[in-house]
């Protein structure tokens, strides 16, 4: 990306803002100087999109979602020049760029899709039948605040905005400083595709001063990050009674059950652990393995990791990419540091790769570590699995539940044995043979935590009709009436009784 595109998405800021650097992962080199916003500058942009939010949501629902599919063209359109700038802003690998990519376009071709069906006044089965009638009409919120993390600003961009604005929203986006040209970027393409520029803002800045901001001025939420930051957004949200969804942190699982074909299971487990260098909050962490074939997992394991290709390339031949940041790199490697020092054994990986770059660190398998350690218990957030044994699957069970996470989760073995097991995980989502990609891919499937890993769905219907105010139309026929006096209800209780039982019977 040229100087002067990046200077054409930063005019979007205001010129008198101060400024951050921002480095490109991969070298450690300056890009560019982002502008830092205020709490009063987000005010103030919240008050702009709010006076045109209704002017949006009046938009018949059919043209908003045709947005969204011009969108989607003119993202393969520029296919090249995203997975460019993604790979600038996050160092990943070009692979796990292209699996981003592939999830953004395809929620704007879902939503561009399926919109105006979700939204339509749906039909309700009344109270009382042929003397009422009732439907659900979907009303938009005014201003949605999108609050998106560093490491998957493209698909998490998309995931959250896009729906926002298709139900009517005028919408405000918090954007990481690290990644804020991928965010810029979708943002121009969408209004190269119709899209009015007052729709969508992005605003950047101190996390806690923007962020809360946000929080404070919008009429919604979405909010995508660590559990911690999650509390302190539904509180603040919680105070001023307005809605929120939140996507946080995860400690993933992988079940081996004992008919997983141990070569397959550890090919699975480096895709759904070192997808963007394990940068992934529905990433695989832990993996059990029964005691019995835990070494021979392990050798296996162990060799397909020490075989992975790490480094930088603008096409397909790395395999894995860098950390993002240089505190991602010591986070990573502290875990590693703090676990090897209380016992903790290194099968593959376990150190920094300067020679590739500042912020590399080798893919990492560790074992040996007792489950309620930091590294058996805590979010990792880079490219380190764990691995531990179990006797019977029904420990195995246990200890993949043992967690104040439940975000996502994997089990492999033979299909029918595995969909039993997978049916008692506590997760959001569940893949069987796979890592995250079959239910992550899955734009019609709700996809959200239990427990501490968030509350609310994206994704599907549920991930548009959280953005609207959900209005029940009722009415009552005019040839008959219903009883408003007391000697009405004598006339009309036994019939309702009748009714009642009928209906009970009939369904």
């Amino acid at each position: 990306m040229t100087d002067t595109s990046i200077q054409s998405l930063l005019s979007h800021f205001p010129a008198v803002a101060p400024l951050v650097p921002v480095i490109n992962p991969s070298t450690g080199k300056r890009i560019f100087d982002l502008p830092q916003l205020s709490a009063n500058d987000v005010h103030e942009a919240v008050l702009k999109a709010r006076s045109f939010a209704s002017s949006w949501s009046a938009t018949p629902a059919k043209e908003r979602q045709a947005v969204l599919t011009r969108l989607h063209d003119l993202m393969l359109e520029n296919e090249s020049k995203l997975l460019d700038v993604l790979q600038l802003e996050t160092g990943k690998s070009r692979a796990h760029a292209f699996e981003e990519f592939a999830g953004a376009a395809g929620a704007a071709r879902y939503y561009g899709r399926k919109a105006a069906k979700f939204l339509k006044p749906a039909p309700t089965r009344a109270g009382v039948p042929v003397l009422t009638k009732t439907w659900v009409e979907y009303q938009s919120l005014g201003v949605v605040g999108v609050i998106t993390p560093w490491n998957y600003p493209m698909a998490l961009t998309t995931l959250d905005v896009l729906p926002a604005l298709a139900a009517g929203n005028a919408v405000v986006q918090k954007a990481d400083n690290q990644t804020a040209l991928t965010a810029l970027f979708c943002r121009m393409l969408a209004i190269e595709a119709g899209l009015p520029a007052a729709a969508w803002t992005i605003v950047v800045g101190d996390g806690a001063e923007v962020g809360n901001a946000i929080t404070d001025n919008c009429d919604y939420v979405a909010f995508t990050g660590s559990t911690a930051t999650g509390r302190r957004v539904a509180e603040r949200a919680a105070a001023r009674l307005i809605g929120f969804s939140l996507e946080l942190g995860g400690k993933n699982p992988m079940i081996v059950l004992p008919s997983a074909k141990l070569d397959v299971a550890a090919e699975l487990a480096i895709a759904g652990g070192f997808g963007s260098a394990g940068q992934l909050c529905v990433s695989i962490e832990r993996i059990y393995v029964e005691n019995s074939r835990k070494a021979e997992f392990l050798e296996v394991l162990g060799s397909k990791v020490e075989s992975l290709i790490v480094g930088k390339s603008t096409d397909f031949s790395v395999d894995i990419g860098s950390l993002t940041s240089a505190n991602q790199l010591a986070r990573v490697s502290g875990f590693v540091h703090d676990a090897v020092k209380a016992g903790a054994t290194v099968v593959a990986g376990g150190i920094a790769l300067p020679e590739h770059g500042p912020y590399f660190y080798a893919p990492t398998v560790l074992t040996d570590v007792a489950h309620d350690s930091p590294a058996g218990c805590n979010e990792i957030f880079g490219p380190v699995l764990v691995v531990f044994g179990y006797d019977d699957v029904e420990e195995a069970v246990t200890l993949a539940n043992d967690t104040e996470y439940g975000l996502n989760a994997s089990v492999v073995g033979k299909e029918s044995e595995a969909i039993l097991v997978a049916s008692r995980i506590n997760a959001g989502s569940v893949n069987v043979n796979e890592g995250f990609r079959a239910s992550f891919a899955s734009m019609d499937s709700p996809m959200g935590g239990m427990k501490h890993s968030g509350k609310g769905r994206r994704n599907g219907k549920a991930g548009i009709v959280r953005f609207t105010d959900q209005r029940t139309v009722g009415v009552a026929a005019t040839w008959l009436k219903l009883p408003s006096r007391g000697r009405h209800y004598n006339r009309m209780a036994p019939l309702l009784r009748l009714l009642s039982k009928i209906l009970n019977k009939v369904g």
